[in-house]
């Protein structure tokens, strides 16, 4: 039985080393009042994507990456935003404009296609790596963004970091409560509506929502007893309505947890407290360090990094009183960026460290 046990470690070993693995999550939730708050968890297994807080001022200047290195589509931010980028440089993972509109990019890989560069179609091509920002600096809300994408290609870019091109679809949500997820498949922009607010990886969006309908049967509420016979069947304990939510890691899987921790959350009154139930629910994709964990790309540079969890961000957004809220794999403690109190109208693009320092502050409660 050893041996065996050992033989099949090796094998998963072996499997694991080959697989790529996604699992960042992004979720919706609505406070009683109408507050709008998105979360998400940065998942990321292969190094520390040392991101920063990023305050985009309006009238900002940007030109969009293309593959010949001579830029794509030029524009000036319409709106500040501020955002959570990646590896040092202007790249958005996440970010909530002053208009209350959010973005997070996901990864996609193995399903995201996009169409060859053209030079003649330059003044309107954006990387996957601009998209985030993009999104964030010109739109006020779900429909101008539906609206502006038609008319955008999005072709790949050589990322360094990974040595090869970034796989992404998107997820924008507004103080509405509207979300889409944008995706490129086919060579073109397709934008779906998401009325779950729910967001994972691969495949598409739409063979997600598909895939709802194997699990139908799932509820908050206890399945009720049975009778064989003389016996008297009971529930082992609470949570019997959630047999079948399945349990791995895998985007699909993910994607129904998602859903069924949104659809059946806590009933709160406001933002602040919707904060907790946001929190709540990422904490339950949490990931380790460790083959197949999560997202990460074999190709990939890795900048020097101390890195104790695969889940190395978890951001929870107000989209109402234009809050963000987040947590690390360094810091549990949870801090606030108050963007109401943030100069959006000069100053240029400035960064600040989502930690002053890589470790944990604890309380000490010992009595003296």
């Amino acid at each position: 039985m050893r041996r065996l046990l050992a033989a099949f470690a090796l094998f998963l070993g072996i499997a694991w080393a080959g697989l790529p693995a996604d699992a960042c999550t992004g979720i919706r939730l609505t406070s009683g009042d109408g507050a709008v708050l998105y979360g998400r968890t940065m998942e990321w297994g292969t190094f520390d994507l040392n991101t920063r807080i990023t305050v985009i001022p309006r009238g900002s200047a940007f030109t969009a990456l293309t593959p010949d290195g001579k830029g794509g589509m030029a524009w000036k931010a319409k709106y500040g935003v501020v955002g959570l980028d990646m590896c040092g440089k202007l790249t958005l993972a996440d970010g909530l404009n002053e208009n209350g509109l959010a973005v997070g990019m996901f990864y996609h890989p193995g399903f995201a296609e996009y169409p060859v560069f053209k030079a003649s179609e330059r003044a309107r091509t954006l990387s996957p790596l601009d998209m985030a920002g993009y999104i964030l600096t010109n739109f006020a809300d779900v429909e101008e963004a539906r609206a502006g994408l038609s008319r955008v290609r999005v072709v790949d870019v050589l990322e360094p970091t990974i040595g090869a091109g970034v796989p992404g679809h998107w997820m924008v949500t507004d103080r509405s409560g509207r979300s889409i997820v944008v995706e490129c498949t086919g060579g073109a922009v397709k934008v779906h509506d998401a009325p779950l607010g729910v967001i994972t990886n691969a495949p598409d969006y739409d063979w997600h929502m598909t895939n709802l309908r194997n699990y139908v049967n799932l509820s908050p509420f206890a399945l009720p007893g049975k009778k064989i016979g003389e016996l008297d069947l009971k529930p082992l304990g609470a949570g019997s309505g959630m047999i079948g939510l399945p349990g791995d890691n895998t985007p699909p899987s993910r994607f129904i947890r998602a859903v069924a921790w949104t659809q059946t959350a806590r009933k709160t009154a406001t933002a602040g407290e919707t904060v907790y139930e946001v929190f709540r629910i990422m904490d339950n994709f949490n990931l380790p360090l460790g083959p197949g964990a999560a997202e990460g790309h074999a190709g990939a540079q890795a900048p020097a990094g101390l890195m104790r969890s695969s889940t190395i961000w978890t951001a929870a957004w107000d989209l109402a009183n234009l809050k963000l809220y987040y947590h690390t794999q360094h810091n549990r403690r949870v801090r606030l960026f108050d963007i109401k109190a943030v100069d959006l109208t000069s100053g240029g693009v400035r960064h600040y460290p989502l930690d002053k320092v890589k470790a944990q502050d604890y309380e000490d409660v010992t009595p003296r």
